[in-house]
């Protein structure tokens, strides 16, 4: 049975793992940050032990810019390929190599990344380094030339607009979140970028944060069944989101 694989990156710090907990807080749990440093699937369990969706995320440790630091943008392309197993500890100053135990020299469909999302902190994407915007430029580029559907989510939107921490429903009116300018930093179009909340310190859901959560994860899905069906239409043209 294929899973969609949907792949998340982005600067430390960007939320990524949040988010994955914040989806898996629409059945179950509230989320805690992470620093994540390995590669890592994560599967949502549906309301039966045992049962999931059929789709996972990959968690992989955050850009940084310094070159020694952070996961490294071939080990990207490489987890991109399927070429990575799961549990494989990111090493900064060297990327993954064939004789890796954890390196996988024969990738099914099932190991490939169907989707590709750039996760961004709002409050501070202005804050980015230009090494980290080369470094997530780079992989956009190779996702695109790899044909794989890639999005963008903006967290922490309501730590970027005091209207939007007062009422999360002024999102789309929000001056503070003029999604132009980030589709412009990011290079990915603005149909293409959802902006998000992620679930902290809240111990109940919220609809209006929920809403937000499913409407970023509807497209990604949309987005994967659309890559795999055109996989098996190779005279189609793949729609890439760029």
């Amino acid at each position: 049975l294929l899973e969609l694989r949907i792949l998340l990156h982005g600067p430390a710090g960007s939320g990524k793992s949040s988010f994955i907990n914040s989806v898996d807080t629409l059945v179950d749990a509230v989320s805690h940050d992470s620093f994540t440093t390995e590669y890592k699937t994560n599967k949502i369990q549906k309301g039966e032990p045992g049962t999931f969706y059929p789709f996972v995320f990959t968690d992989i440790m955050g850009l940084e810019k310094d070159t020694n630091k952070g996961v490294g943008v071939e080990d990207i392309k490489l987890a991109m390929k399927g070429n990575i197993k799961d549990g494989y500890k990111f090493k900064p100053a060297s990327t993954i190599s064939k004789d890796d135990h954890s390196y996988n020299n024969n990738p099914t469909l099932n190991d490939k990344v169907h989707v590709l999302v750039c996760v961004v902190p709002a409050n501070t994407i202005h804050l980015l380094s230009n090494e980290t915007v080369t470094k997530m430029r780079d992989v956009r580029l190779a996702a695109r030339d790899m044909g794989i559907p890639q999005l963008a989510i903006l967290t922490k939107i309501d730590e970027a607009c005091p209207e939007v921490k007062r009422d999360l429903r002024n999102v789309y009116k929000s001056k503070s979140l003029k999604k132009k300018e980030f589709s412009v930093s990011l290079g990915i179009p603005l149909n293409c970028m959802f902006p998000v909340k992620n679930y902290h310190s809240e111990i109940t859901t919220d609809d209006n944060i929920d809403t937000l959560i499913l409407s970023a994860l509807r497209q990604m899905t949309d987005f994967g069944e659309d890559f795999v069906n055109n996989l098996y239409r190779p005279t189609s043209s793949l729609q890439t989101g760029i």
